[in-house]
């Protein structure tokens, strides 16, 4: 049986995704694995590109916005100082966007910086890890707001 990581975007549309938060129109919601900025989302796209600019217009454009409307899920839900967006690509070389939340119990220094520069450690500390009992409730309540705030 494969497993769920192997191929995020096909896990997500098949609904084995268990971090699935909600199908957008550009792609799908989900947690990020790790949650040491609890209420961080990934959009992954409905089908896998190399980068936003194998995009059609119009389908860049929906990709943004559907990303924005995860902030804003993120915003209304977290109640975090900021949110920030990034669009990489250098692990995973396929079309993806991390949104960010950041909290203002942060330290100043590390509010600063870009999310991937904290220490190594929080990206692989199991009490970071995405749980279901944690933030099971998080997540319904993120999903509720997309499904009632996505546009046509």
């Amino acid at each position: 049986m494969v497993d769920w990581r192997d191929d995020r975007i096909r896990s997500a549309a098949q609904g084995n995704n268990p971090l699935l938060v909600a199908e957008m129109q550009s792609g799908y919601a989900v947690m990020a694995d790790m949650q040491f900025l609890p209420g961080w989302c990934i959009l992954l796209p409905k089908s896998r590109v190399p980068s936003l600019n194998s995009l059609r217009m119009d389908q860049r454009s929906r990709f943004l916005l559907d990303m924005s409307i995860i902030g804003d899920a993120i915003n209304e839900v977290c109640a975090p100082v900021r949110v920030n967006y990034d669009i990489l690509g250098n692990t995973d070389q396929y079309l993806h966007a991390h949104i960010y939340p950041r909290y203002d119990w942060e330290p100043e220094s590390r509010l600063k910086l870009p999310v991937w520069l904290y220490d190594a450690e929080c990206w692989s500390d199991p009490k970071s890890a995405f749980d279901s009992e944690r933030h099971g409730a998080m997540m319904r309540e993120l999903r509720e707001y997309l499904l009632q705030h996505m546009t046509d």
